[in-house]
C-alpha cells in the first residue's frame, strides 16, 4: 500500500510516464515514419522526454488544481 503522502508524486509519475511515452511516440512517428527501428528511436525519444516531463508535472499540478478550482463551481444542493 502507498503511503498517502506519496500519493501526488507517484500520480506525476505515472502521469508523466504515460503522456511523455503517447506524445513522443506522436512526434517519432510523425517525424520518422514507421521505419525499421522505430521503437528504439522512440525509447531513445521517450526517456529524455520523461525526465523532464516527471519534474514539471510535480511542479505545474498544483498551479492546474489552483485554476481548475478557480473555474470549478460549487454543486448547488
Amino acid at each position: 500500500m502507498i503511503p498517502i503522502r506519496l500519493i501526488p508524486v507517484i500520480f506525476g509519475l505515472v502521469l508523466s510516464c504515460l503522456m511523455s511515452l503517447l506524445i513522443s511516440g506522436v512526434s517519432t512517428l510523425r517525424g520518422a515514419g514507421l521505419i525499421d527501428g522505430f521503437f528504439g528511436i522512440w525509447m531513445g525519444a521517450w526517456l529524455p522526454s520523461w525526465i523532464i516531463a516527471f519534474p514539471v508535472v510535480l511542479v505545474v499540478s498544483p498551479l492546474a488544481r489552483r485554476i481548475v478550482g478557480r473555474l470549478a463551481k460549487p454543486a448547488e444542493g
